[in-house]
């Protein structure tokens, strides 16, 4: 089992900044690849940005591209979104997930078996 949990969300002036964390516990965080998701109401799930085990990899939604930045830090089970230029569609609750995705799948949902309870984030207009 992964126990994870977010922190940093909040309420954000659109073209502001925010970053979100992940704590993971339980088995070897650096054997999971890492992701964000979110889900703003009415809307499905969707792929926010994912990391491979080593950081060799990330991968970003074309909605985050250029202003959001995932990152890891192993020693520290810690997973992070850094979120700059915040636009309104970015709000949602935003989940940090663990799994080992299939190659090329890394943005469907139903790949990553441990999930957050998600963290707010909001952004006014």
């Amino acid at each position: 089992q992964v126990q994870l949990v977010e922190s940093g969300g909040g309420l954000v002036q659109a073209g502001g900044s925010l970053g979100l964390s992940c704590v993971a516990s339980g088995r070897t965080f650096s054997g999971y690849h890492m992701a964000w998701f979110r889900q703003s109401p009415g809307k499905e799930r969707e792929f926010v940005a994912a990391i491979s085990w080593n950081s060799g990899t990330t991968y970003y939604a074309d909605s985050v591209k250029g202003r959001f930045t995932i990152s890891r830090d192993n020693a520290k089970n810690t997973v992070y979104l850094q979120m700059n230029s915040l636009k309104p569609e970015d709000t949602a609750v935003y989940y940090c997930v663990a799994g080992r995705p299939y190659s090329g799948s890394y943005y469907l949902t139903h790949q990553y078996g441990y999930w957050g309870q998600g963290t707010q984030v909001t952004v006014s207009s």
